[in-house]
């Protein structure tokens, strides 16, 4: 069905879907207990895993392009992470 070559592309998606999958057991898990309070608890575990993933796979892909890319475009992706992870603070 897939053919990938490189073993990057497997650890981005793994990454991804472990990201997915603890997105999914905690909206279950807010379902569970049913609260407000406990909901925002669940919420903020999540919030610090989403940038944790962000740029666990930012880095893994920079890590796979580095010799292919110039050194500028790998500076504006970096930047462009940044601004992610500045625009979404609260």
């Amino acid at each position: 069905m897939f053919q990938v070559v490189d073993k990057l592309v497997y650890a981005m998606a793994s990454l991804r879907f472990l990201s997915g999958s603890l997105e999914i057991l905690g909206g279950l898990s807010m379902l569970y207990l049913g609260t407000v309070p406990r909901a925002l608890q669940v919420n903020g575990l999540l919030a610090l895993v989403g940038p944790f993933i962000l740029i666990s796979v930012t880095a893994i892909g920079l890590a796979g392009i580095a010799g292919e890319v110039k050194l500028w475009r790998i500076g504006f992706i970096l930047v462009g992470v940044a601004f992610i992870l500045y625009g979404s603070k609260a």
